[in-house]
């Protein structure tokens, strides 16, 4: 019995419906997936908004919109609205693409993410090869902080808790301090926090349940070995590098989990999508 040849119209039909199923099936999976993704970043960016105007609203920037300049120091605001802007982008323009079929916003989706992994690899070579210059930035920006630690409650939080974890005082020393009006050193300086420090720079005795919020008053006025047993003498720029160092295998897998993740997504899109006026193989 001679074997089944298949040729013909049929079996040709029916090898490219194979085919075709076959790409359907990848990309409704495709699909499924993007929205999965998407709506996760779409209601986290909502979140993040909504903590972001809320704060601000508690401290009447809403209200009065001029006020966002007035602030000498960073708003740790601005990270929620920014991240949460980003995100609240990233998830509309591909859950509503996925669900809508539009090319318009599978196309945005794909060039916005790109151009993110993008700035993220600039940003990571720049920072290798411009170490001191980025050292020098980084002194610069917690100094003109430093200035304003009075100015917002978010940000006195915000430098006080980046004093406690990395037990630093201070950019590069507790002298730095003398920067703010508060705690500089002058005699023109009435306040009772002059010479001293804030109380996240204090060393912590394990000992001690209620936190003592003047335990910095005039540290500086003591010499240097009786200092470093009331505060922490080192810098917070020093300390960062130490703690990058120290856990550089984990800061380094995170980026690198983050950027395969941004390459899957840029790779995957990299298939057309149907249009709505096509078949519903995706080609």
């Amino acid at each position: 019995m001679e074997p089944l040849i298949k040729h013909g119209p049929f079996f040709k039909d029916l090898d490219t419906n194979s085919s075709c199923l076959s790409k359907c099936i990848s990309s409704e999976q495709k699909k499924d997936f993007l929205k999965t993704y998407c709506l996760k970043s779409l209601f986290l960016g909502i979140a993040f908004l909504g903590i972001g105007l809320w704060a601000w609203n508690e401290k009447g920037v809403l209200s009065n919109i001029s006020s966002i300049t007035d602030l000498g120091g960073f708003d740790p605001v601005w990270l929620f609205l920014v991240v949460g802007g980003v995100m609240f982008i990233l998830g509309f323009a591909g859950c509503i693409g996925a669900l809508r079929e539009n090319t318009f916003l599978l196309k945005f989706f794909s060039v916005f993410l790109g151009i993110i992994f993008f700035l993220e690899l600039t940003a990571g070579v720049l920072a290798f090869v411009f170490k001191d210059w980025i050292k020098d930035q980084l002194y610069f920006f917690i100094n003109n902080n430093i200035r304003a630690y009075r100015d917002d409650i978010d940000l006195q939080n915000l430098i006080d808790f980046t004093q406690e974890y990395w037990q630093c005082c201070g950019a590069f020393g507790a002298d730095d301090w003398n920067l703010n009006i508060y705690f500089n050193c002058t005699d023109s300086n009435a306040s009772r926090e002059r010479c001293g420090v804030p109380f996240s720079c204090c060393t912590k005795d394990p000992a001690e349940d209620v936190i003592n919020t003047q335990c910095g008053y005039d540290a500086r006025q003591k010499p240097e070995v009786d200092q470093q047993i009331v505060i922490y003498t080192k810098g917070c720029v020093p300390q960062f590098e130490k703690w990058l160092q120290d856990n550089l295998t984990i800061v380094a897998g995170i980026f690198i989990g983050i950027a395969l993740l941004q390459v899957r997504w840029l790779s995957w899109e990299m298939v057309p999508w149907e249009s709505p006026h096509q078949d519903r193989c995706f080609a």
